[in-house]
């Protein structure tokens, strides 16, 4: 453990601003005189306390409640000692320098400074100590932070339910299934005078296909909750007005962008993250692509094909009202050809068929393929239609009951848990089978695992982690 872990720290829990009420939250070892200084006495364990907070001279700061969690009983497994105050920005810094004030003072009945190295707490770091101190695994940890940054309900009770421990008991169970075919492996490997041989007797071809089939329905499960989490990166794209714009605004349910028939409206993008079943869509409108002598034009169009390149997936916008002008359908199929050049195969391209309103009804009409549509970017119409699509291309299927928040990191290690499983597999499927390489990719395959709840993870890994979370949490 860093010797930062062991520092006792304070930080202002609550988030910036004027609120009702405040916190300020202290852990470390040993609180008890620094309680002592800061509320006047003692403090039963756990049961709020109504009193003046006051400064060095005496003089009160503010009333509020003060509540004392003896470790282990804590968040963060160490003593905890919380001040809600009202929630002024002014009043909570004087708490907080008060605490620091406090901490640094002489203790009466020793001499020796209230608690010794207290520091204004890092972001994340009370939620690192619960890690480390065993109050949570590394996947609930994230959890926490989710939690508070769910942009979804469905977000929101995913990551719930990850917090409870739903998604770390999956991987336990995985872990578990692992070291019991890696015991049978090392056996064999330990044990070949004996001449038993433990992998056929055990089934351990039966139990790494097990194993394999409960693995691949976690992931699915992993990348549901991942996409809540993190959602899709969509790029409307197009020639100017082709109703981009009005796309985006009807997906929005706002007046988000500019519309007007002037082509060129859109100078910059314009983003807006919708929800569709709960999972969260980055909805970006670009600039329309064309050859234009407009420099400020330019820059909005060398932006548009940057988002285009990142994009997830790409709408790509046809004006019906246009589609009988020769011109307007070669400028089209240009657009279509360079787009095709610069995305990778993965991203969808969706070609959607914009201003339906605009055309009779008896008006031929281009020919869908199967990720295509026509719509009304005005009137609604075909909408519904396109947020059909949009879960499609997402990967989103109806969320079944449990669902779990997941990040990336966590689809990357059960990834890479298949792969070792697959070479596994093949080693244990041959004919003369490696057993020290069947081993070796058994170890690594739980390794692999155990960097989900944190069991083999590197400093670097819980740095970046926790970094991410707000102060005081």
């Amino acid at each position: 453990m860093l010797a930062r872990h062991t520092d006792p720290i304070v930080a202002i829990a609550t988030a910036p601003g004027r609120g009702a009420v405040g916190i300020v939250r202290v852990s470390g070892k040993g609180l008890g005189a620094l309680v002592e200084t800061l509320c006047g006495r003692a403090l039963r364990p756990r049961e709020a306390s109504y009193l003046p907070f006051r400064d060095a001279a005496g003089q009160a700061i503010d009333q509020g409640l003060a509540l004392y969690f003896p470790a282990p009983h804590s968040y963060t497994g160490e003593d905890v000692l919380e001040l809600q105050a009202h929630g002024g920005p002014v009043v909570l810094q004087l708490l907080l320098a008060r605490c620091l004030e406090a901490a640094a003072g002489a203790d009466p009945a020793t001499g020796q400074p209230c608690l010794k190295g207290l520091r204004v707490a890092q972001p994340g770091e009370f939620t690192e100590r619960a890690f480390l101190n065993d109050k949570i695994d590394l996947a609930q940890a994230e959890a926490i932070a989710d939690l508070i940054d769910a942009s979804t309900e469905a977000a929101a009770r995913s990551a719930s339910r990850s917090l409870s421990g739903a998604f770390s008991a999956e991987i336990h169970r995985l872990r578990d299934a692992l070291i019991h075919l890696r015991m049978l492996v090392e056996a064999t490997l330990d044990f070949p005078e004996e001449e038993i041989d433990f992998l056929t007797k055990a089934d351990a071809r039966g139990q790494l296909s097990n194993l394999q089939q409960t693995l691949a329905a976690v992931m699915q499960r992993t990348r549901q909750g991942a996409l809540l989490r993190e959602g899709i990166k969509v790029v409307i794209a197009g020639q100017p007005n082709a109703g981009k714009s009005s796309l985006l605004n009807a997906l929005a349910g706002a007046e988000l962008a500019i519309v007007t028939p002037i082509a060129g409206t859109t100078r910059d993008k314009v983003q807006q993250t919708i929800q569709i079943e709960g999972v969260p869509l980055h909805v970006i409108d670009t600039a329309g692509l064309r050859d234009s002598e407009d420099e400020v034009e330019r820059i909005g169009i060398a932006r548009a094909w940057d988002e285009i390149a990142g994009a997830d997936a790409v709408l790509f916008l046809h004006d019906l009202a246009r589609w009988d002008a020769p011109e307007y359908r070669a400028a089209d199929a240009s657009l279509a050809s360079v787009m095709a050049q610069k995305l990778p195969a993965s991203v969808p391209v969706i070609d959607v068929w914009n201003k339906l309103d605009c055309v009779a009804a008896d008006t031929p009409l281009p020919a869908l393929t199967p990720q295509a549509l026509r719509l009304s970017a005005r009137t609604g119409t075909g909408l519904e239609a396109l947020r059909r699509i949009l879960l499609e291309v997402a990967g989103w299927q109806s969320a079944p009951e449990g669902l779990y928040i997941a990040r990336a990191r966590h689809v990357e290690a059960l990834q890479a848990v298949d792969a070792h499983l697959m070479e596994a597999a093949a080693q244990l499927l041959s004919v003369s089978p490696a057993l020290d390489l069947l081993a070796e990719e058994l170890r690594l395959a739980q390794n692999a695992l155990s960097t989900i709840t944190g069991e083999f993870t590197s400093d670097d890994l819980l740095g970046v982690i926790f970094s991410s979370f707000c102060i005081g949490k």
